[in-house]
């Protein structure tokens, strides 16, 4: 028998279906607001480090980090987060454990180009700090919203 939920979708209540896609497009709304929120946190704070004189030069490549650099990378690596969210959400039986293990491991590792690129002390530490501002928004909000949802 099929029953209207407050969605207005007609689904099954015996599969769960409804209420697996609805979840599902909460984690994914939640995932691009904050996405978009670290996207801009982080650029407002490269600004900010360009405004005091940070000049983000990276030495072998003679190249400066444009901002809008940060905001495409911040972006993808973002949605990347929201993937691999999405994923243990569906094959994990701790879905928000693993994700905070999984995003602090990649975290950490994202801090190891900066320390070899032979950067000033001022950029390097400025790329290092910009690598955890968008860490410090899409990580607990990704790993709050699976435990909302799953009760891990």
């Amino acid at each position: 028998m099929n029953s209207m939920n407050d969605t207005g979708t007609v689904a099954d209540p015996a599969s769960g279906q409804t209420s697996h896609t609805h979840r599902l497009r909460g984690l994914l709304v939640t995932g691009f607001i904050a996405a978009l929120a670290a996207t801009v946190a982080t650029t407002l704070a490269a600004a900010l480090a360009r405004a005091v004189g940070v000049d983000f030069a990276i030495p072998d490549g003679g190249e400066t980090i444009p901002l809008g650099g940060f905001a495409v990378v911040t972006g993808f690596f973002s949605v990347v987060g929201i993937v691999i969210a999405v994923a243990l959400r569906q094959w994990s039986a701790r879905p928000a454990e693993r994700f905070v293990w999984t995003a602090v491991s990649l975290t950490a590792i994202s801090m190891v180009p900066p320390l070899l690129s032979g950067a000033t002390t001022a950029t390097i530490a400025a790329l290092l700090g910009l690598h955890l501002v968008p860490a410090a928004v899409m990580i607990p909000t990704l790993a709050r919203s699976l435990r909302t949802q799953t009760g891990d």
